[in-house]
This record gives C-alpha cells, sequence and structure tokens, in this order.
C-alpha cells in the first residue's frame, strides 16, 4: 500500500533526521532508541542499502535513550507519510502507543532486534536465548569452576531475560554441583557501559574482589566490565559479550575478553529493510520467506523471524576479517604474541 509522499516541510519537524535516496516510490521510517552506540550505524548502512536497491527512501530519528522521544519521534514519522515503521525500541512496554498509532494508519511494523509484544509487529533478530547459551558456554570452558557475576541487560528490553535465561541453562548444572557460584548479579539501565561498571564495581568491593569470571550480556556492558576489572588489576579473568563491537574484538585479541557473539548487523540490516518493503506492498507477514509463528515468553503469538548468531574466540578470530568486518589492523591494535591473525 503507497502512502502520500511526505512533504519537505515535515521533514523540518523531526529531530536528527536522516533522508536517503529520495526516491518515487515507498518510504521506511527507522526509530532508533540510542544511534550513538557503535553497532546501530552499521546497521543503518545496511537497511539503506536494502531500501535503495528497492527503490524506497529511508528516514530515521534517534530517541536518545528515552522512551517518550521515541513516541514523539514516531508520530512525527507518521505524519510524514511513512508506509511502514523498523523500530528498535527504547522500552518494550512503553511503545505501545506508537504501534497503536501506526495499526490506526495501516502502516506495517518491524520490531527490529528487540521483542515488541504485539502481534502487528513483526519480530526480526538473532536467537537471543541461542546467544546467551554461547557466551554462557564460553565462560564456563574458560573457567569451570569459581564465583560468577552475571551482568545483565537493560531490564526495559526483553532480551535482556532472554539472554539471561540461555545463560542459566548453560550454567544450571555447574551451580547445582557446587562447581560455580553466582555471587552478583545486576541488570544495566540503558545498556550504558558506565552503569555496568558502576555495578560491576559494586560488586567486586562487596566481594573484596573474589570473582572468577564474569557473564557480561553485551559489548558495551563488558566493557564496563573489562574497566571495573583492569582498575583492580584483574583484567584477564573470563569476560563475555556479544555484538562484534571493534573494541569488543580488539579486547578478544588482547585476552581481556574472552567471546563476543557476533550478530551480523549488516544481515540483520539487510532483511529489515527489505521485510519493511514487502510489508508495506501489502505482503502478509506469514508470507515473509524465514518467517515462522513464535510465541514469546509473555504468551503473545506473533510473526518472526530468527537469525543464526556466531560465538567469536580467540580461536576464530579470522571469521570476523575473513567476512571483512573488522580489517587486521583495528582487530590487532595493541596486541603482541596474540592469537591468528594478530601473531602474523
Amino acid at each position: 500500500m503507497l502512502r502520500r509522499t511526505f512533504l519537505a516541510a515535515a521533514l523540518a519537524t523531526v529531530s536528527t533526521t536522516t533522508l536517503v535516496a529520495a526516491q518515487d516510490g515507498l518510504t521506511v521510517g527507522v526509530s532508533w532508541s540510542n544511534f550513538q552506540e557503535e553497532r546501530w550505524k552499521t546497521d543503518e548502512a545496511a537497511i539503506v542499502e536494502a531500501l535503495e536497491a528497492a527503490g524506497a527512501t529511508y528516514v530515521s530519528t534517534d530517541a536518545q535513550s528515552s522512551a517518550s522521544k521515541q513516541l514523539s519521534d514516531i508520530e512525527s514519522l507518521i505524519a510524514q507519510g511513512v508506509d511502514a515503521l523498523i523500530i528498535l525500541a527504547q522500552d518494550s512496554q512503553a511503545i505501545g502507543p506508537a504501534i497503536d498509532a501506526a495499526a490506526a494508519e495501516g502502516i506495517p511494523v518491524v520490531g527490529y532486534d528487540r521483542l515488541i509484544e504485539d502481534p502487528r509487529a513483526f519480530y526480526l533478530t538473532f536467537d537471543n536465548v541461542e546467544v546467551g547459551r554461547m557466551q554462557a558456554r564460553a565462560v564456563l570452558e574458560a573457567a569451570p569452576e569459581g564465583n560468577y557475576v552475571m551482568i545483565k541487560g537493560s531490564p526495559t528490553d526483553p532480551n535482556a531475560d532472554f539472554l539471561r535465561g540461555g545463560q542459566q541453562e548453560v550454567l544450571q548444572e555447574a551451580i547445582d554441583s557446587g562447581a560455580i557460584t553466582i555471587v552478583g548479579e545486576a541488570y544495566t539501565d540503558g545498556w550504558l557501559p558506565a552503569n555496568a561498571q558502576r555495578n560491576m564495581e559494586q560488586i567486586l568491593t562487596a566481594q573484596d574482589n573474589a570473582v572468577d569470571a564474569v557473564v557480561a550480556s553485551n559489548d558495551g556492558t563488558a566493557g564496563g566490565v573489562v574497566a571495573a576489572l583492569t582498575a583492580q588489576g584483574m583484567e584477564g579473568i573470563p569476560v563475555s559479550g556479544q555484538d562484534g563491537d571493534h573494541a569488543a574484538l580488539n579486547r578478544v585479541a588482547m585476552g581481556t575478553q574472552t567471546v563476543s557473539v557476533w550478530k551480523d548487523a549488516r544481515e540483520l540490516g539487510r532483511r529489515a529493510g527489505e521485510i519493511a518493503v514487502e510489508l508495506a506492498g501489502g505482503t502478509e507477514m506469514s508470507a515473509i520467506e524465514g518467517a515462522e509463528e513464535w510465541t514469546s515468553p509473555g504468551g503473545t503469538t506473533l510473526w518472526a523471524q530468527f537469525l543464526a548468531p556466531i560465538p567469536v574466540t580467540a580461536e576464530n578470530l579470522t571469521t570476523v576479517t575473513d567476512a571483512g568486518w573488522i580489517d587486521v589492523e583495528t582487530l590487532c591494535q595493541g596486541v603482541t604474541d596474540g592469537p591468528a591473525p594478530c601473531n602474523q
């Protein structure tokens, strides 16, 4: 379904808006929760490439970690006449009114990488429970016994609990046997590294530094954890992450982070752009290639597609360089006598 082409005057009402490939045809609006995080720039480039290939126009807003700003951003995108929305929700509970507003205008929604628990939003993400399993497996292999800390994601993001569930599946046997003990656990407001660092500092103080491993739920929180550990001379104990952030992959090469579960954002962004165009053109969610009917932990049945993640450790760092995700120079900066490809 084609909607009206937005007016140039309306564009001025949208803060921090980017417009690419102003062509005849569909317009897809993307609402980012916080565009300051490194990985979203890669996602954006892939979304734009997919939309350009389809002759569609891209327009975006940055909620700057504000759930209320995200709602007003989406209202502005709807006012422009977008044909589809891709939403990276800042707060999965607070986003409801935006979905209502889009549905009232017949605008399809792709819930991007974070669950929007509403059957009117197509859910596109990686298998985040499996990401959690991968994180825990890598850390458990490196530290099969000792005191563990769990640094979780944002309490407003369902992915935080999906990850934590996967982690627990892997760790449960070692917990039951007494091989490991979870001595600290904390959510990280907004997934912000500074908050993760503060949480880790407090746990280290409470435990008198008696910590042997940390399961951190993404690379940003892992960075905060490593900063806290380094301040105590404890860098090098096992720490997990995800996203394949360049800084995190460098830490893997340096030996201060054990694993970054790589979710190729280029693939996720490309699929989001393709799905948004298909839905805007009238394709039913059930007809999207790779779609499956899925029931959320909250009991909502919706259509979703789950992409496959890859755990990246010191043993397979060449995976990300061979794929062109990161160049060898960036990966190996400051690394001496490191793993391949940093040992050339």
